[in-house]
């Protein structure tokens, strides 16, 4: 299933249903039956998110199935962060299957740049169908780099899911040199959900409230029914 699809379950399960009969006990039989049990733990996952450990976040997240294919991220969402991505040390934070930078690749044939994934989890699909990546483990609140590291810093789908969140954009700013791409999703927080996000960011303002202070020249657009945010560190070339 690809996030366009997925875009438009969410938002006839987050704008059409009203939200007493979204959390309903109706609603949570009915999420039972697709997804059993693991809409109980999901639901302990996000009411213990304040004292959950680091071997219970990433059980929670080994038990997840795979809804989407391949990338959360949606064409649209694609093609403007490979028009934006600056040329030189480029970092996917939360790469999950390397198939954003596949694309990236793909799509900056020809330039000469560095690519490099980084996920609290990586697989071996990643590994194996994008050569040229270097690959490292580690969660986004400690990034192994250096100040100011990666020219282009990338992070789609990742913010929503973080037990810290202003620590991860501190992280993600103090890597970057130069331009620093977001993509979160726009979604309302409701009691029974099929993931384990723990933010929300219905409007533009519910995420720009966490990157305060923000440069008058950062952007931050509605693509679909994600949020696209992108900010310059330094001057870019």
């Amino acid at each position: 299933m690809n996030r366009e699809t997925t875009n438009r379950i969410r938002f006839v399960l987050e704008e059409l249903v009203p939200p007493i009969l979204r959390d309903s006990r109706l609603f949570r039989w009915l999420f039972r039956r697709y997804w059993g049990g693991l809409i109980d733990d999901l639901e302990s996952f996000r009411a213990r998110a304040h004292v959950v450990t680091e071997e219970e976040y990433a059980d929670i997240y080994s038990a997840l199935p795979r809804i989407q294919d391949g990338t959360d991220n949606s064409e649209a969402c694609i093609a403007r962060i490979a028009s934006e991505a600056l040329p030189g040390k480029i970092l996917d934070v939360g790469c999950g299957t390397g198939e954003l930078l596949r694309r990236l690749m793909a799509a900056r044939n020809g330039e000469s740049n560095e690519y490099t994934g980084v996920d609290f989890q990586i697989g071996d699909e990643a590994q194996l169908n994008t050569p040229g990546v270097e690959w490292i483990e580690c969660p986004i609140e400690k990034l192994p780099f250096e100040d100011e590291s990666f020219d282009t810093v990338i992070c789609t789908h990742v913010l929503e899911h973080v037990l810290d969140l202003r620590h991860a954009i501190a992280e993600l700013r103090r890597v970057c040199k130069q331009r620093l791409i977001v993509v979160v999703p726009k979604e309302r927080e409701y009691r029974f959900t099929f993931n384990p996000h723990l933010h929300f960011f219905p409007y533009r303002h519910s995420f720009l409230k966490h990157v305060i202070p923000a440069a008058e020249t950062a952007v931050c657009d509605y693509i679909g029914r994600d949020i696209y945010y992108r900010e310059d560190r330094g001057p870019t070339r």
